[in-house]
């Protein structure tokens, strides 16, 4: 007998650089037409796709191992017609135990670029509302979804895994919220759109700032960002009117010389503080910035320190969050099996019921209410008490991944096959 297995097929930025991840990355529409295809083509259940800027990944619930033929349907479907040439790129898990477990583990950040990232598991939660979306998500996946969330709750309450920002881009957002705490809605100016700027203006977002303009040098590219985060656009030939207005500046822009002047911060006179923020190597503030009045600049180095320091806590917390995931695996391990001898305890129980229902039915014309009441819970009781102990050993057979043997002696003996496995 043949029972499903839970798998998974993917990309992280572990494997595949990321001129490769953004030909395969899916946004919503995308990564339920392909859930859809999944069901349809292979016959997977709880189907789960998990797709952000770091990773695309594939679950699903199959008796088959699909994983090379998904691979090559989600390369297809994003117009990769040489499948070849990006397959190398990807990383099965065809044993349940271990897909379960990467699972458990993206889904807590010990994946992530940045150690603990705290985005993600509200990635891995809008993933699983697309297959409840769809009607994918069958009891196997709510339990597992359920329990991941579970032990990531247990990770922020027992650990310091989710302890202070670990990432240039995040420290940023967050010393932003720190030194504008007293300004209602502060305006911000993005300064550079490459990764770090990306990343910056991703994080503005999840915080919910709305006073957000974008410059950089190639406009299309800050339009395309600002478009998707629902942020402002300047002309880059503007950008010192910007500088003068914003409140904060973050700037991440490559030159051999500083871009932000003492002279342009001189142009305007300040009525209130402006903190610059560079994250540029080379700099790309003016060293003698501050002797502007009302000029407060953090570099790359104030900021690294704070990642380090941050990071430093989360990978002492490595062990811990291990811990905690396998514990949360093995209970839900115990579940599963189990889950794989309940259509037989169902079946087993139907045809006890049936024998009963059959005897009683032989009695019952010569017997009045009261004693058909009786014959009825005495049956029952007995019903019961014969069944507990075949219950609990195949319970037991689970655990020691012994199941098939006495489920297939149950089979022979009560002919289950032929029972329905309806309550």
């Amino acid at each position: 007998m043949e029972y499903l297995q839970f798998k998974s097929v993917g990309i992280s930025y572990k494997t595949a650089p990321l001129e490769v991840r953004e030909q395969i990355a899916l946004n919503e529409d995308e990564a339920k037409a392909l859930m859809l295809q999944v069901q349809e083509f292979f016959g997977g259940t709880d189907v789960l796709v998990v797709s952000t800027c770091n990773r695309t990944e594939i679950y699903y619930n199959s008796a088959e191992d699909c994983n090379t033929d998904i691979a090559k349907l989600l390369l297809i479907q994003k117009g990769l017609i040489n499948t070849e040439n990006y397959l190398p790129y990807f990383v099965s898990y065809s044993n349940q135990q271990e897909a379960a477990r990467h699972l458990f583990e993206v889904a807590t950040g010990l994946h992530s670029q940045v150690v603990g990232d705290m985005q993600i598991p509200n990635q891995v939660k809008h993933a699983y509302q697309w297959s409840v979306d769809l009607g994918m998500a069958g009891p196997f996946l709510h339990r597992l979804l359920h329990t991941i969330f579970f032990a990531n709750k247990r990770v922020a309450q027992e650990t310091s895994f989710r302890d202070g920002a670990a990432s240039t881009s995040y420290v940023a957002v967050e010393l932003i919220e720190q030194v504008t705490a007293l300004k209602a809605n502060p305006s911000i100016l993005v300064l550079g759109v490459g990764e770090i700027g990306t990343d910056v203006c991703r994080n503005l977002k999840e915080k919910e700032y709305t006073n957000i303009t974008v410059v950089n040098r190639t406009r299309a590219k800050a339009e395309q960002l600002a478009t998707e985060l629902g942020f402002a656009v300047a002309d880059f030939e503007n950008v010192e009117e910007e500088i003068q207005k914003a409140d904060v500046v973050i700037s991440s822009v490559l030159r051999d010389e500083p871009f932000i002047t003492k002279a342009i911060l001189q142009k305007k006179s300040l009525y209130s503080f402006k903190y610059l923020i560079d994250l540029s190597v080379p700099r790309s503030v003016a060293a003698d910035a501050e002797q502007v009045p009302g000029v407060i600049v953090y570099n790359i180095d104030n900021i690294q320190s704070r990642a380090n320091e941050a990071l430093g806590r989360r990978l002492a917390s490595v062990p811990h969050v291990q811990a905690v995931i396998s514990q949360a695996l093995e209970e839900f391990g115990d579940w599963s099996k189990e889950m794989v001898v309940s259509p037989t305890i169902q079946k087993l129980k139907n045809a006890l019921e049936h024998i009963r229902q059959e005897e009683m039915a032989r009695f019952m014309k010569n017997l009045n209410e009261d004693e058909i009441a009786k014959m009825d819970k005495i049956t029952s009781s007995m019903m019961q008490k014969i069944i507990k102990l075949p219950v609990l050993q195949l319970k037991a057979a689970c655990k020691r991944g012994e199941a098939e043997t006495l489920i297939d002696v149950l089979n022979d003996l009560f002919n289950l096959e032929q029972q329905p496995e309806r309550k």
